[in-house]
């Protein structure tokens, strides 16, 4: 069986290497301009046009026919969306399965809602792509990624909450606190796929520790971990140092997140995913 791997691009990357794969794009839209979340994207253009706009802002997911074109021709899809909670990319993608798979008797597709976002969906890709390369069949991929995503965990700090407060994530109050006393939220997707503040630190330095402190009490025992940052590489690096300190034998890769966690998470954040196995 030919398998692909489709994800929307919550995953912070449009092509994954020694596996056939498809982004799904979402967009950022203003009431002037729109910006699709794919290879073309110019992130600083949108993060700069961003950060002077003070208008209505939000964001849209995959259709049905985005994410059946994701799908291709492939045998076997497992497709992985960022959390139901926040999107209707989990949707658009069972409904893309129905007809996929009336369409072509024979083929499955497999929708993974990761109730999460960035980090904790490379991961998940990531695992997949070795259980694909394995020479698994479809259910046991199935069986295996499920059993998988209950041991992954996204974290994250952020810096700023304008664009949270724009689209009623937060109070309006709250997002302006975080902005003018130097504030930063520690939070995590919860087991439902709600993103939940942890606390409040003073400066990225408490931050950071305090996100060390909370993955060790969360079960990271040294697993795999991605960290995904917006234009904040020092404090990514930063995060990488503390855990190789206790861990340094730990799988540690850092990258920059694309459009769409780039605008919910804002400039200055951090996201780390993480195994607890």
């Amino acid at each position: 069986m030919a398998y692909k791997i489709a994800a929307d691009s919550s995953c912070d990357f449009y092509t994954m290497d020694g596996v056939d794969f498809a982004s799904a794009a979402l967009s950022i839209i203003t009431d002037e301009r729109q910006f699709r979340d794919d290879p073309n994207l110019d992130l600083d253009e949108m993060l700069d046009y961003l950060a002077s706009y003070k208008g209505r802002s939000g964001t849209s997911c995959p259709n049905v026919g985005d994410w059946l074109e994701a799908f291709g021709d492939a045998e076997g899809v497992f497709a992985i969306t960022i959390t139901s909670s926040l999107s209707g990319s989990y949707n658009a993608a069972m409904q893309a399965k129905a007809e996929y798979e009336s369409a072509h008797p024979g083929r499955k597709v497999c929708c993974l809602d990761s109730l999460s976002t960035g980090p904790e969906l490379t991961l998940i890709a990531e695992k997949l792509r070795t259980m694909i390369r394995s020479g698994l069949d479809f259910d046991e991929i199935e069986a295996g990624i499920r059993q998988y995503m209950r041991h992954t965990h996204l974290i994250f700090v952020l810096r700023n909450l304008t664009n949270m407060a724009r689209n009623g994530r937060v109070s309006p109050i709250v997002a302006s606190a975080v902005g003018l006393l130097g504030i930063r939220i520690l939070g995590i997707a919860s087991d439902e796929g709600t993103l939940q503040s942890l606390r409040k630190c003073r400066g990225e330095q408490s931050a950071l520790l305090a996100l060390m402190e909370a993955i060790k009490k969360r079960g990271f025992k040294g697993g795999s971990v991605r960290i995904a940052h917006c234009r904040n590489a020092k404090g990514a690096v930063a995060v990488a140092d503390l855990i190789r300190k206790e861990y340094p034998s730990c799988d540690i890769r850092v990258t920059g997140m694309a459009g769409l966690d780039s605008f919910y998470a804002e400039p200055g954040s951090i996201m780390v995913g993480y195994e607890d196995l």
